[in-house]
This record gives C-alpha cells, structure tokens and sequence, in this order.
C-alpha cells in the first residue's frame, strides 16, 4: 500500500490501536526511502513501547526490515544452524560452538555486528587474531563454509538495513527495552540468511539484557513465533546470564578461553554450555537422542576435531594459525598483568556480572559508540563462580591493563562485585528454559 500521512500511523499507535501489517509496512518502508522523518520514526518508537505491538504488528515490522535489504541462502550438503546469544559478561560460546558444530558435520555461517558494551563483539575478538579478516563476501563465506564447515564473518551493511538504522534510533531515544521491538531486530537478521535452524540463546540474569527469567522468556517466546510464522525452524534457550559464563571478560582473552576449551584443557560454565548447544543442534537437525548428541559433542572437543575445525577456520580467514597452539605467543598483551586477590572468606553467594562487565569496559575492552576504537589487550579474568569456596589471600584472576592506576580501578570494582556468605550456597541453573 502507499504509506498516505505517516501521522496517522504514529496517532493510531499512540492511541493504542492495532495497526494492519500493510500500514507498518509502509511506514517502515517510507522511513528505509526517507519519506518518513527521524522525529516521526522516533514518536512510533516510543508509541510501540509504551503500547506494545501485537504479533502481527510485530511480524510486518520483522518482514518489512528484511525487505529493506537483500538476503542469503547457501547451497550446502549438510544441515546449516545460525546460533544467536543476546550477549553477556564472558559469553563466548560462538567461538567454540562454530568449529565444534562444525566439527560434528553441521554448518555454521555466523554473520555478526560489532558489539557494544563492556567487551567487542565475536568479530572484535577474533579480529585481535594478527591477520584475521572478517569483511568476507557471500560466495566466499559459501565456499569456506563448505570446506571447512564454519565461518564467523561481519553482516554485509545490505543485510537488513532498516533494522540498523532504527535500532540507532532507538538507542538514541530510550526505546531500546521493548520485547517486540527486541525481537523483531534480532530476528529480521536471522531470518534473512536461510538456515535449516536457528538456534537462539536468550540470557537472563544481571550480566544480560533482560535482567530476570520472566522477561527473558518473554523474549524467547517472542522470538519463537516469529520464526514459526515465517516458516523456519527455531529452538530458543533461555540461559543464565546471573554471572559472567566463562572467565574472560576482553577480546584477546576471550580468544585463549576458547582455544584452551578447544583443547579439551579447560572445563566449567562456558564449555558446559557451547556442548549443551551443540547437543541440541543436532537433536533437532539429526535426530540424534540429546544426551547421545552432547557425548558426541564432548568426544570432539577432546580428541581434537573441534580445534582442528578452529585452526583451519583461522587459516581461511588469514590469521595466524599458531593462535591455537600457543596464543600467548601471537595475541596481543597488557603491559600491566595485576593478580586479582580475594579479600574475604566464604562461599561466593553472587556475583554482579554487570559491574564486572563495566570493570572492563572501562579498561578499554568495549566501545560506547559504534565506530568506537578497543582494546584487544586488555580485560578481565575471573575464575570463581558462585558456590565456590574462597580464602583471604586466594589468587581468584587477573587483571590486564594499560597502566597500574587503571587495573588498581578494575580490581576494586571486580572484588565490590563479589558476594560472600558464611554458608553453603548452591550453583544456579545453567539453562532456565528450552522452547520449540
């Protein structure tokens, strides 16, 4: 339909009325040509969080976003997943579960954005790799993908590009916290590139977005029928984000965490998860009974199939292959490498996985504004996780910094993060929720 007055459209969701998929079609449409102003863009913005969209406003906005752009499909000879996490403190799990999936003969074409926040996004982290290059095209992305099994490349500016020119309007209007809205930006990116699956990853907790279950599961749930109306398999995990997931928290340290669960020499939270993710990957791709998927999962994470899947993606990608022999060797490193000492006794009760993050951030790790330079260098390490036992005196991480002044900083800010009880306090759930 002709979009007629914009106005309209704005007044009629401001007044809590449903509007027709067509009208929000057009309107998303007027604002990709710029028939629609900034201010008016912004007033629909904040009519559509104060009065919500329904589901079909909500998948006219999704399937207007993609239309704004092209989209991908590859022509591959084994099932392909686009795994998708909405981010937390030391979330890697992109980094293992790509060359694992990959390894246990899936396909993983990962198309990403820079991150904002405390740390760089997937492509910031692999990127502190020396020669790494993610501006990789469609065709190249297809044919690597098809030899080696995976690639982590940078969205092409073409891939929905109404959904970035909103989402920096709502982050500059305050409009950012709306599930409807959430959902339609995360999902017009992966149903633009098709995939016989996605596989969402929807964090809950003080180091996550959505900062409880109920409103993470909102989201997941949101997520979901959006992709069942479009007619695409979806699965949706809704995890804990209640503490950091791994240890690291930077970009070049986030690399050697996952290198190290690679080689099967590192266990916990992180690796617990990429392998839960891995399993469920091919329950629903393969068929495969879950808990049979998951052993296949931990099987090549030890016998090395996984990190070989990783050093060719590497070499495909024009970095430097030693990183997963030895990424001390060629990662960038912090001048100031300070241990974090525990300054009380007791079992970790919790943990503020949000303060953690802006610990790093503030070392230089993350970026405010898109364009915004990082600091590969630099972050955060943190070993214990809540129910561990911790001792005065105890080395519990390290801090990596530029200067003595900015770690002395980040190992306050870490150690004020930490809750300690005299009693026993039990792990929390790695994963609250599974919908299908």
């Amino acid at each position: 339909m002709s979009l007629g007055d914009p106005r309209d459209i704005v007044a009629a969701k401001r007044d809590g009325q449903s509007l027709p998929p067509s009208e929000v079609e057009a309107f998303v449409r007027g604002y990709s040509t710029g028939e629609v102003s900034d201010a008016l863009a912004a007033s629909f913005l904040m009519a559509a969080l104060l009065n919500g969209l329904d589901d079909e406003e909500t998948l006219a906005l999704t399937s207007a976003m993609i239309a704004s752009g092209r989209t991908i499909s590859f022509a591959l000879d084994r099932p392909t997943v686009d795994k998708h996490s909405t981010g937390g403190v030391a979330d890697g799990v992109t980094l293992v579960f790509a060359p694992l999936a990959a390894a246990l003969g899936l396909a993983v074409a990962k198309l990403s954005g820079r991150g904002l926040g405390h740390t760089g996004g997937t492509l910031d982290k692999l990127e502190s790799i020396p020669g790494l290059r993610t501006d990789l095209g469609p065709e190249r992305i297809e044919r690597q993908v098809a030899e080696i099994g995976c690639a982590v490349a940078a969205q092409s500016p073409d891939l929905v590009p109404a959904d970035g020119a909103l989402y920096a309007l709502r982050d500059a209007t305050a409009t950012v916290p709306s599930i409807p809205l959430i959902a339609a930006s995360v999902m017009s990116k992966k149903l633009a590139v098709g995939t016989d699956l996605i596989l969402l990853d929807v964090k809950a907790g003080s180091g996550a977005f959505m900062k409880n279950t109920e409103r993470a599961r909102d989201l997941a749930g949101a997520c979901l029928r959006l992709a069942r109306a479009s007619g695409r398999k979806c699965r949706v995990g809704v995890t804990d984000m209640s503490q950091p997931l791994g240890d690291a928290v930077g970009n070049a340290l986030d690399i050697a965490e996952a290198v190290a669960i690679l080689h099967g020499d590192s266990r916990g939270r992180l690796r617990d998860l990429a392998v839960w993710f891995a399993g469920r990957a091919l329950e629903a791709l393969r068929g495969e009974a879950f808990d049979d998927a998951c052993s296949a999962a931990e099987k090549a994470l030890e016998d090395g199939s996984a990190l070989e899947r990783f050093r060719r993606m590497i070499v495909a990608q024009e970095g430097d292959p030693a990183v997963t022999d030895d990424p001390g060797s060629v990662l960038p490193a912090a001048p100031v490498v300070r241990p974090l000492v525990s300054d009380r006794q007791g079992w970790l009760a919790a943990t503020r996985a949000d303060a953690i993050g802006h610990a790093a951030g503030a070392l230089g790790a993350g970026r405010v504004h898109q364009g915004d330079p990082i600091d590969p260098a630099v972050g955060i390490v943190v070993h214990p996780k809540i129910g561990d036992r911790l001792e005065v005196g105890d080395a519990i991480g390290q801090i990596h910094a530029r200067d003595e002044a900015s770690a002395e900083r980040a190992a306050h800010g870490v150690l004020a993060a930490l809750d300690v009880s005299e009693e026993r306090v039990e792990a929390p759930e790695l994963v609250h929720d599974w919908m299908e």
